[in-house]
C-alpha cells in the first residue's frame, strides 16, 4: 500500500534502470479488491509527474541564466575569435608593406640586369651579322671560281647564321641579305648541275672528278631537294640507253631477252663502280638508287609486255615455261641485289639518322609484275597432276626389282610426295600470296583423287576373293603415310604463305580421307579372313541343331574355325607394322565374326534347347580363342596375356549373343516360362521380334497365336522402363524376306554389317555408322572401279560422294584410333598390373 501512496518503495521502483511497468502494475493490483484504488494510484502518478516537470524547469533556468551559463561561455568565445582575426589582419598588412619596401629596393637592380641582357643580345646579333655578311661575300667569290670545297663549309655557316635572323626579316637590310643568300643557293645549284652535265657530256668525268666530288659536298649543304635533283638527273642519264634499247625494240624488250636486261645492268653497275661511285658521298647510296630505278622501270616494262601478250588472240600467248624461266631469273637477280645492298653494309656509324633511315628491299621489286600471271603456272601443275593419277592407277604397286616389306609404301606415293615438295618450294619462291593458296587447293584436289582412283581402286582388285594381303598392306601403309604427311604439308604451306592467308589453308579433310582409306584397308583384311572361314560356317549350318540330344565340350566346326581364324590372323598381323592398325584389325574381325555367327544361327533354325545350349558352349570356346588374336602381332608377342582392353572388347561383343541363345534354351512348354525368359533376356515389346524367336525355335504357326497372346498379356504387365521398343539384337532380322524352315535357306540371312550393328552397341551409336559407312564406301569404290573399267569414268557427283564418305569414315577412325592408343598404352598396362 505504501507504493500506492507514492512512498519510497514506489519512487525506487519508478527510478529503476530495468523498470517494467507490467510487473509494477501486477504488484499494485495483486488482488481483485485493489481495483478500487485505481483513481488514487493515478492521482499519485500524476503528482509525481508534475513534481518531476517542476524540477526539470528549475534546472534549465539555472543552467541558462546562472553565473557560469552556456550563453556566457558562447559570448566569451566569440569575443576571443574577433580579437584573433584583428591580429591576423595586422600581420597581413605588415607583410604587404614589407614586400613593397623590398620591391622598391631591388627595382634598380632588375633594371640594370635587363639592360645588360639586351646589350649582350645586341652585341651577339651584330657579331653574327658581321660574320654573315663576310661569309656571304666570300661565298659569292668562291662560287665564281668554283672552289666548291670551301664553298661547302661557308655555305653551311651562312645557312646556320641566317636562321638566327629569320625573326628580323621585317628589317629591310636583313630581308635584302636573305634574298641574296637564297639567290646564291639557286645559282650554286644550277652551276653544279651544269658542271655535271658538261663533264658527262664531254666525257671529262675523270679529269673533273675532284671538282665533282667537292660539288657533291655543296649539294649536301644545299639540302635533300638539291641532292634529289642531282641523283634524278644522274639516274636518267645512266638509264637513258637502257630505255632506248629495251623499250624501243620489241625484239630486245621481249621476255626471251630478259637475260640481256640484267647483263646490261651489271655492265652499267661495273662502270658506275669504276668511274662514278667515288664522286658521290657514300651516304647518298647512289648505286642503290640506281638499282631501284632500274628495277622500277623494268617492272613497268614487264607489266606492259605481259598485258600485251594476254590480249593477243592468236596462238602466240604466254609460254608457261618461258614465264617460269623469266620469273626464276628475275628472282635470282633480286636476290643478288639483296646480297649486294645488305642492310648491314648500308648503315653508317657516323650519324644516328643514317642508322634509323629506312633502307630499300629488292625482294619482289621486279617479280611483282609476274604475280598476276602465275595462275598459268598453277594451271600447268594442275594438268601435270591430272596426267599422273591415271598413270599411278595402272602401274604396279612396287617395281619388279624391289621386294615387299611390312613397311613398304606404294612407289607412286613417294613420287607424288616429292613432286608436291618441289612444286611447293618452287611456288614459295615465286609467290607467297594468292597463287600459293591456289596451288594448295589444287594439291588438295589431287590428294582426294589419289585416295579414290589409286588406293581405293587397289582395294577392289582381285575379284571375289579380294586383293592380295600384301597389296592391302601397302595400301594401308600408303594411307598412313599420306595421313601423316598431309598434316605436315599443311603446316609447311602455312609457314610459307602470307599470314593473312594462312587461315585459308586446310588439308584436314584430305588427312581424314586417307585415314578413311586406312580403315577401308582394315576392312579388306577382315574380309580376307571371312572368305577363309566360309567353309566352316557352311559346316555349322549343315548341322541338324533341332535333333541334338546332348552337348559336348565343343562342336566339330569350332576347332576348324579357331584354326582358320588364328592362322590367317597370324599371317596378316605378321605384316601389319603399327600396333594401332593391328588392334583395329582385331576389333573389326571380332565384330564381323560375331556377325557371321548370328547369321549362321539364323540359318540353322529350327534350333532345339539342347542345340542352343551347345551353341552357347561353342560361343564360350570361340570367345576364349578370339581373346588371344592380338598376341599374333609382334608388339604383343612377348606378353603372356592379351591386353585387358582387348579382352574386355571381345567379351562385350560375344556376350551380346547370350540373350538370344539363353532364350532359345527355354522350352516352349509351359508357355509362361518361354514368355518370361524372352522378357528377361531380350527385354523388348515387339510382337514381330517375339515371332522371330518362335520361328528360330521351330514353333509351329498354329501354336504361335497362343504364345503371342500370352506375350502381350505379360508384356503389358511389365513396367515400360524395363522394356525397349525393339531389341537391337533381333531388330536387323526385320530386313529378311521370311523365316521359313530349313537348315540353309539364304532368304533369312541378314547382312554382316546389320548383324555387327546389333552386336556392337545400341542403335544410333557411332560404331554403327562407321561399319555401315565402310561397307558403303567399298561398294561405291567397287562401282567406280567397274565404271572405269567399262570405259566410263566416275562422274563429279560420284567422286564428291566418295570424298565425303572417306572423310567421315576417317573422322570416325581417327576417334577410334585415338582411343586405341589409350588402350595400347595406359589402360591395357594398368589392367595387366
Amino acid at each position: 500500500m505504501s507504493m500506492m501512496n507514492g512512498g519510497p518503495a514506489a519512487t525506487s521502483a519508478l527510478d529503476a534502470v530495468d523498470y517494467d511497468p507490467i510487473d509494477h502494475i501486477n504488484l499494485l493490483f495483486s488482488r481483485p479488491a485493489a481495483i478500487s484504488s485505481i483513481s488514487r494510484v493515478s492521482e499519485t502518478l500524476q503528482n509525481h509527474q508534475n513534481a518531476l516537470s517542476d524540477d526539470i524547469s528549475a534546472l534549465e533556468t539555472a543552467q541558462a541564466y546562472g553565473p557560469d551559463s552556456s550563453l556566457e561561455r558562447m559570448q566569451s568565445a566569440q569575443a576571443e575569435l574577433a580579437q584573433l582575426f584583428r591580429k591576423i589582419e595586422t600581420v597581413r598588412s605588415r607583410a604587404i608593406e614589407t614586400e613593397q619596401n623590398i620591391t622598391s629596393m631591388t627595382a634598380d637592380i632588375k633594371r640594370l640586369d635587363g639592360t645588360k641582357k639586351n646589350l649582350t643580345l645586341s652585341m651577339t646579333a651584330l657579331k653574327r651579322l658581321q660574320m654573315l655578311t663576310t661569309a656571304y661575300e666570300q661565298l659569292r667569290g668562291l662560287s665564281k671560281t668554283r672552289q666548291y670545297r670551301e664553298c661547302a663549309g661557308l655555305l653551311q655557316a651562312v645557312l646556320q647564321l641566317m636562321k638566327h635572323f629569320n625573326s628580323y626579316r621585317s628589317i629591310e637590310q636583313i630581308a635584302t641579305l636573305s634574298r641574296g643568300v637564297s639567290e646564291l643557293q639557286r645559282e650554286l645549284l644550277e652551276q653544279i648541275c651544269e658542271d655535271f652535265e658538261m663533264a658527262f657530256a664531254k666525257g671529262e668525268v675523270g679529269a673533273r672528278r675532284g671538282m665533282l666530288v667537292e660539288a657533291c659536298l655543296v649539294m649536301d649543304a644545299l639540302g635533300d631537294s638539291a641532292k634529289s635533283r642531282l641523283m634524278t638527273w644522274y639516274v636518267n642519264t645512266e638509264l637513258r640507253e637502257y630505255r632506248q634499247v629495251f623499250r624501243g625494240n620489241d625484239e630486245a624488250g621481249s621476255l626471251d631477252n630478259i637475260g640481256r636486261r640484267y647483263a646490261w645492268f651489271k655492265r652499267m653497275v661495273k662502270t658506275h663502280d669504276d668511274e662514278h661511285a667515288m664522286i658521290f658521298p657514300p651516304h647518298w647510296r647512289a648505286n642503290e638508287t640506281l638499282a631501284t630505278a632500274f628495277c622500277d622501270g623494268t617492272r613497268d616494262d614487264f607489266k606492259g609486255i605481259l598485258e600485251r601478250l594476254m590480249r593477243r588472240t592468236d596462238t602466240q600467248k604466254i609460254d608457261v615455261n618461258l614465264l617460269l624461266s623469266c620469273l626464276q631469273e628475275t628472282l635470282d637477280f633480286e636476290q643478288s641485289l639483296e646480297k649486294r645492298f645488305a642492310t648491314s653494309s648500308r648503315a653508317s656509324i657516323d650519324t644516328l639518322s643514317s642508322v634509323e633511315e629506312k633502307t630499300n628491299s629488292f625482294h619482289g621489286l621486279i617479280s611483282l609484275a609476274f604475280e598476276p600471271y602465275l595462275s598459268l603456272w598453277v594451271d600447268s601443275q594442275d594438268k601435270a597432276l591430272a596426267a599422273m593419277i591415271p598413270k599411278y592407277r595402272s602401274q604396279p604397286l612396287i617395281p619388279p626389282d624391289e621386294e615387299f616389306s611390312p613397311q613398304s609404301v606404294i612407289t607412286s606415293a613417294i613420287e607424288l610426295f616429292h613432286f608436291y615438295k618441289l612444286t611447293l618450294a618452287q611456288c614459295a619462291k615465286l609467290s607467297t600470296g594468292a597463287r600459293l593458296l591456289d596451288l594448295s587447293k589444287s594439291l588438295a584436289k589431287y590428294l582426294d583423287e589419289y585416295a579414290q582412283q589409286v588406293l581405293l581402286h587397289r582395294l577392289q582388285s582381285g575379284g571375289p576373293q579380294g586383293p592380295a594381303i600384301q597389296d592391302v598392306i601397302m595400301v594401308l601403309n600408303t594411307a598412313d603415310f599420306w595421313h601423316t604427311n598431309t598434316c605436315q604439308l599443311e603446316e609447311s604451306i602455312k609457314k610459307r604463305i602470307d599470314s593473312d592467308l594462312a587461315s585459308k589453308v586446310d588439308l584436314s579433310s584430305q588427312s581424314d580421307a586417307f585415314l578413311g582409306v586406312a580403315s577401308a584397308s582394315v576392312l579388306a583384311l577382315v574380309r580376307t579372313v571371312e572368305v577363309e572361314c566360309e567353309s566352316v560356317w557352311r559346316e555349322m549350318r549343315n548341322t541338324n541343331w533341332s535333333t541334338m540330344e546332348s552337348v559336348v565340350d565343343q562342336s566339330s566346326y569350332v576347332g576348324e574355325l579357331v584354326k582358320h581364324v588364328s592362322d590367317k590372323t597370324a599371317e596378316i598381323l605378321g605384316v601389319v607394322s603399327k600396333p594401332q592398325y593391328a588392334r583395329a584389325f582385331c576389333d573389326n574381325l571380332v565384330d564381323h565374326l560375331a556377325a557371321a555367327y548370328i547369321n549362321s544361327i539364323v540359318q540353322c533354325r529350327p534350333i532345339s534347347e539342347v542345340g542352343a545350349e551347345q551353341m552357347l558352349l561353342d560361343k564360350y570356346v570361340l570367345t576364349k580363342a578370339f581373346e588371344r588374336l592380338l598376341l599374333h602381332h609382334a608388339s604383343f608377342a612377348s606378353q603372356d596375356t592379351p591386353p585387358s582392353g582387348f579382352v574386355k572388347r571381345v567379351q562385350q561383343c560375344m556376350n551380346r549373343l547370350d540373350p538370344l541363345l539363353k532364350t532359345l534354351q527355354v522350352r516352349p512348354s509351359p508357355p509362361e516360362g518361354l514368355v518370361q525368359a524372352y522378357l528377361i533376356h531380350i527385354a523388348d515389346r515387339s510382337d514381330t521380334n517375339f515371332k522371330k524367336m518362335l520361328d528360330l525355335k521351330g514353333v509351329r504357326k498354329m501354336d504361335q497365336a497362343h504364345l503371342v497372346e500370352l506375350f502381350g498379356i505379360h508384356r503389358d504387365g511389365t513396367p515400360n522402363d524395363k522394356l525397349v521398343a525393339s531389341s537391337p539384337l533381333l531388330g536387323p532380322l526385320m530386313v529378311s524376306t521370311g523365316l521359313g524352315s530349313g537348315g540353309a535357306g539364304g532368304s533369312s540371312m541378314i547382312s554382316p554389317t546389320a548383324a555387327a550393328l546389333s552386336l556392337t552397341g545400341s542403335s544410333g551409336g557411332p560404331r554403327f555408322e562407321a561399319g555401315s559407312l565402310g561397307e558403303k564406301l567399298l561398294s561405291a569404290a567397287r562401282d567406280i572401279s567397274q565404271s572405269s573399267g567399262a570405259g566410263t569414268g566416275p562422274s563429279g557427283l560420284e567422286k564428291a560422294t566418295i570424298n565425303e564418305n572417306l572423310r567421315n569414315f576417317g573422322k570416325f577412325f581417327k576417334r577410334d584410333i585415338g582411343s586405341l592408343g589409350a588402350r595400347f598404352g595406359k589402360r591395357d598396362d594398368e589392367g595387366q598390373r
